[in-house]
């Protein structure tokens, strides 16, 4: 069976940073793009980073980039979002998921999620 537990998330101060970590299991991480989408309140889902399966290229929406890091432990089949700068507008719901990652990330499969507070 395919799993993704999200973890790490909280209420933040603006300008504080969080570190959210992904367990999988029922497949190994390094066979497919993994990476994050997020959902806030009222607005639809959002990509926010990924790494690529096929070259590990690393791709950033523009609103995190320059702000998140994006990392992936094969051995321990886990996924990491570090986030620093947190902003207000960065309030939402994580996912951790799988997908196809280039240009943007469309999922195929995802978690729960974790959610991230940002105060201003």
């Amino acid at each position: 069976e395919v799993q993704f537990v999200e973890s790490g998330g909280g209420l933040v101060q603006a300008g504080g940073s969080l570190r959210l970590s992904c367990t999988t299991s029922g497949f190994p991480v390094d066979a497919y793009g993994m990476g994050w989408f997020r959902q806030a309140p009222g607005k639809g889902r959002e990509g926010v980073s990924c790494i690529s399966f096929t070259n590990g290229a690393i791709w950033y929406s523009d609103p995190v980039r320059g702000r998140v890091i994006i990392s992936r432990d094969n051995a321990k089949n886990m996924v990491y979002l570090e986030m620093n700068n947190l902003k207000p507008e960065d309030t939402a719901r994580y996912y951790c998921a799988r997908g196809t990652c280039g240009s943007n990330f469309a999922l195929s499969a995802w978690g729960k999620g974790t959610l991230v507070t940002v105060s201003s």
